[in-house]
């Protein structure tokens, strides 16, 4: 049977495995998700600097009142849409999306279809 420090440490692996081929640069930052039970996180990052450019989660104020609850696929939907906004604003129009070693479904799917609808190319 597996259970969840299992399944973390297999996503970790998968997550490192992928994170070899990605890079975020200044022009072409990454995209990061990392979701837990309650809520869902996006930034985006330039790798050769280390630093954040844009974040957005479930827990941002501007998200505060509009969500009942952060783990469901609404919140990533808004946390995505509002993640791109940011980015554009910014002028980061194409980004590198890392899923953090989640499977395409789900939340992250839709964070990354809003995200993509709102403006970002990826």
């Amino acid at each position: 049977m597996i259970n969840k420090t299992n399944k973390n440490k297999i996503r970790k692996k998968r997550h490192l495995r992928m994170r070899k081929n990605i890079v975020g640069t200044a022009q072409r930052p990454r995209l990061n998700v990392f979701r837990s039970s309650k809520h869902i996180y996006a930034q985006l990052i330039d790798d050769v600097t280390g630093t954040t450019l844009v974040s957005a989660s479930t827990l941002d104020s501007e998200l505060k009142d509009k969500i009942s609850n952060g783990g469901n696929v609404e919140a990533a939907k808004l946390v995505g849409e509002l993640v791109a906004k940011r980015a554009v604003e910014k002028g980061y129009a194409s980004v590198v999306f890392d899923r953090g070693g989640y499977l395409y479904h789900g939340r992250i799917k839709a964070l990354a279809e809003a995200a993509r609808e709102a403006g970002l190319q990826f």
